[in-house]
């Protein structure tokens, strides 16, 4: 259930940005859908990938290259769909960054709202 909502609500932050970001469209909720799923299976397999890849540049720069990390996944992920769209780097850059930012509050708000469950230690 927690999955599916976190879902749902990363959907309603991709359409949220298109809001705030003309250069970032999607033609619709089904496509937000489709991105934030897309956005989450490169963010667990790629990203990680492309991070160890790499590593000395991100150490070079103190950790900055991992924006730069957000963007191409973020863009990759608008070429990959045809519903959603992202015009150029540096709106890929910022719509990264919101996207995450959006993406910490909603799994804090999750946690809060429907926490973790906790499994109690058998009486010894």
């Amino acid at each position: 259930m927690k999955l599916i909502a976190r879902w749902l609500l990363l959907s309603c932050a991709l359409v949220l940005l298109t809001q705030m970001d003309p250069a970032i469209q999607i033609k619709n909720f089904g496509s937000a859908m489709w991105a934030a799923f897309v956005i989450g299976l490169l963010n667990a397999f790629v990203r990680p990938l492309l991070i160890v890849l790499t590593l000395p540049v991100t150490v070079l720069t103190m950790g900055l290259f991992l924006f730069v990390i957000n963007a191409f996944t973020f863009q990759l992920a608008s070429r990959m769909l045809t519903g959603f769209q992202v015009e150029g780097f540096w709106h890929a850059l910022l719509g990264s960054v919101l996207y995450s930012l959006w993406g910490l509050v909603i799994d804090v708000a999750l946690e809060r709202l429907m926490g973790r469950r906790r499994v109690m230690p058998p009486d010894a």
